[in-house]
């Protein structure tokens, strides 16, 4: 480039305008400044691009040539600064979320409900996917941040936060009504049928982990991909379901199926926000990671 930027933008509003007295209006800067910048853009270009008339200026026909180029320019600038004040602004954008069906609606699915109706212009990818999938998105910047439950893999360069309590729980159905009403050792369920979540899934590792610490191996006769069926199959008798109590609470109260009291409970854990601590979040992600209080 031979010419100062700054001479450019000096160029663009003469001629856009049509007069320097406008010019140095529109920029704030004095008359003498806007017919030196235009000089100094002559002299390194070689040619004239303006001629003096009764009504101001106007341009010659080199000054016509690169007037077609620079506005064109000049102007996608102006937009680009626009686009991005709106960014800040919130009044665009798009966030993308990876969160598993439990994480969603128990604890996210609100958030974005309050969060759509102060920033309706904003757009929400969710990713429905579990935890070790979410993880996988993450790390390969397909999505911004990621709400799981634990067991979370501490990935080197991910940020892992806490924020809110979950309780695993065992339900059954009048089947297994023995089971009702008192506490029960987690050995005497070994002779029972279960139903779980797939092994991939961060809940059934959990489980696992669970199982293994206290000696205990269930009879796992059916493996399935939500805990909403689970829940399903439960009530229907098919077997012992292993699910978040959340799932289960409204089954429950309506005594559907009914929760088996544990002499040594499943230990809780937590529903996290995940983020990656290299990967930039835009604006809008972090507006809504503020109101999810992280």
């Amino acid at each position: 480039m031979t010419a100062n930027l700054e001479y450019y933008k000096i160029f663009y509003y003469v001629a856009k305008l049509k007069s320097i007295t406008l010019a140095s209006e529109e920029l704030f800067i004095s008359q003498p400044a806007v017919s030196q910048g235009v000089k100094q853009l002559e002299s390194a270009l070689g040619d004239k691009l303006f001629f003096r008339t009764s009504k101001g200026v106007q341009l010659t026909p080199a000054g016509e040539v690169l007037y077609d180029y620079v506005s064109k320019g000049y102007e996608y600038i102006i937009l680009g600064e626009s686009k991005f004040k709106e960014l800040l602004n919130l009044e665009t954008g798009e966030i993308r979320i990876g969160a598993s069906d439990m994480t969603l609606q128990f604890y996210l699915l609100s958030y974005l409900e309050k969060f759509h109706k102060l920033y309706p212009k904003i757009k929400v990818k969710v990713t429905n996917i579990p935890t070790p999938e979410t993880l996988e998105y993450l790390q390969a910047g397909k999505i911004d941040f990621g709400v799981v439950s634990e067991p979370v893999n501490e990935y080197k360069g991910l940020s892992i936060t806490p924020v809110l309590q979950i309780q695993d729980t065992f339900i059954a159905n009048n089947r297994f009504s023995e089971l009702k009403g008192r506490v029960v050792d987690l050995n005497e369920l070994q002779q029972y049928p279960f139903i779980c979540l797939e092994r991939s899934t961060s809940a059934r590792k959990y489980l696992d982990k669970f199982l293994k610490e206290n000696g205990a191996d269930l009879n796992v006769e059916f493996e399935l991909a939500t805990s909403e069926l689970i829940v399903q199959f439960a009530k229907r008798n098919l077997g012992i379901g292993c699910v978040v109590r959340n799932f289960a609470e409204g089954f429950i109260a309506s005594e559907e199926v009914f929760e088996i009291k544990l002499k040594n409970p499943i230990p809780g854990r937590s529903i996290c926000i995940v983020t990656q601590d290299k990967m930039p979040i835009s604006p809008a992600g972090k507006r809504l990671l503020n109101l999810l209080k992280i």
